[in-house]
C-alpha cells in the first residue's frame, strides 16, 4: 500500500530567493545582502545537507557563518538519500522560526526541484521503490531513452509531454508513482503548477555571460582542488565506506570517485570536474529559464559584490 503523500505549499510569498548557475557568486552577494536586511541564509542547495561535504559544495566558512546565521545545510551523513520532501519539512521549519525572530529568510542555491518546491509547493507522493528505479535505469541502459519515453507515453501522456527527454530523474520517478499509485504523476500535481510573474515575487536569478561564468567555473574548480577537495572525497570513502546515491553522484565527488577506481591524475580529475560543472551550468540556466517567477540580474553590468547586494535591496518588494 502507497503511503501517504505530505503537502508542502509555497514559500514564494514569504521568502527571498537568490539562485543562479554554480559559480554565479550567489552566495557572496547573499551575505551581503543579509547584513543589508537582517537576514539569514537557507541552503538551496541538495548537496550541501551532507555533512563532510564542505569544500565541493562550497559551504560558507566560519566565519562567515558567524557574520550571517546559516540553515539547511550539515543536516545528515553522506550515507543517507535525502528527498525533496525532507529538504522542504526542514525548510519550512526553519522558515516559521526566522519569520518568528522577525528577520528576513533569504533562500541561496541552484537545486532546480528544491526550487521548485519552495516556489510552487510539492506533494510528496509515495516513497522511492528504489528495486523498481534500479529495474527502470537498468532498461535505460539497455534500451535507451526513446523505449523509456515510449513507456511513460503509455502510462502518462501529458508528463511524457510535459518532461524532457534528457531528465531520466523525474521520467523514472513518473513511471514509479503510475506503479505504486495506480494514477498518473501528472494528474496528482496539477495544483503545484500555478505560476507567478517575477514582478509579483522577489526571486533574482545571478546571470554571466557564457565565457565569464566558464572562467569563474574553472578558477573555482582550481581553487577547490588547492582547498584540497582530492584529499576531502579520500577521506569521506575512508570514514563511510560507501556513499549515499545522491552524495556519490554529486559533480566534483562523482568524478573523484571514479578517478580513484580508474587511477586517473589528480589533473584529469580537476578537468573531468571542470568539465561536468560546466555542463551542470548549462542544464541549471536551462531549469532556470523555465520560472516565470525569477528576475534575472546581468552581473556583467555590475561592479562589485556590494553594489549586487544593494540593487538587490531595491528590487525587493516588501
Amino acid at each position: 500500500m502507497a503511503e501517504s503523500s505530505q503537502i508542502y505549499p509555497s514559500l514564494v510569498e514569504k521568502v527571498i530567493v537568490l539562485t543562479g548557475s554554480t559559480a554565479s557568486g550567489k552566495s557572496s552577494v547573499a551575505i551581503e545582502l543579509a547584513k543589508l536586511i537582517d537576514g539569514e541564509i537557507l541552503s538551496l542547495d541538495s548537496i550541501a545537507v551532507y555533512r563532510d561535504m564542505d569544500i565541493g559544495t562550497a559551504k560558507p566558512s566560519q566565519k562567515e557563518q558567524v557574520e550571517v546565521r546559516h540553515h539547511l545545510i550539515d543536516l545528515v551523513d553522506p550515507t543517507e538519500d535525502f528527498s525533496v520532501a525532507r529538504y522542504l519539512a526542514a525548510a519550512h521549519e526553519a522558515v516559521n522560526d526566522i519569520k518568528k525572530r522577525r528577520k528576513t529568510p533569504i533562500f541561496v542555491g541552484g537545486t532546480p526541484m528544491f526550487l521548485k518546491g519552495i516556489l510552487r509547493g510539492f506533494n510528496s507522493g509515495p516513497a522511492a521503490d528504489w528495486n523498481f528505479r534500479k529495474s527502470v535505469e537498468a532498461d535505460l541502459e539497455m534500451y535507451g531513452i526513446e523505449a523509456l519515453m515510449n513507456r511513460l507515453r503509455q502510462v502518462d501522456p501529458l508528463a511524457a509531454n510535459r518532461i524532457h527527454r534528457s531528465d531520466t530523474r523525474r521520467i523514472i520517478r513518473a513511471l514509479e508513482f503510475a506503479k505504486i499509485t495506480g494514477t498518473p504523476i501528472s494528474h496528482h500535481q496539477t495544483q503545484f503548477e500555478r505560476t507567478r510573474n517575477a514582478s509579483e515575487c522577489n526571486v533574482f536569478s545571478l546571470a554571466w555571460p557564457r565565457p565569464i561564468l566558464h572562467e569563474r567555473i574553472n578558477h573555482r574548480v582550481d581553487l577547490m582542488f588547492q582547498q584540497g577537495l582530492h584529499d576531502e572525497v579520500k577521506s569521506l570513502l575512508d570514514r563511510y565506506k560507501q556513499l549515499s546515491r545522491t552524495a556519490s553522484q554529486a559533480v566534483g565527488y562523482r568524478e573523484i570517485i571514479e578517478g580513484f577506481e580508474q587511477s586517473h591524475t589528480r589533473e584529469e580529475m580537476q578537468e573531468h570536474v571542470a568539465a561536468h560543472t560546466r555542463q551542470l551550468a548549462r542544464r541549471q540556466e536551462t531549469w532556470l529559464r523555465s520560472f516565470q517567477e525569477i528576475q534575472t540580474i546581468a552581473m556583467s553590468e555590475i561592479l562589485n559584490i556590494t553594489q549586487c547586494a544593494h540593487y538587490l535591496k531595491s528590487l525587493i518588494q516588501k
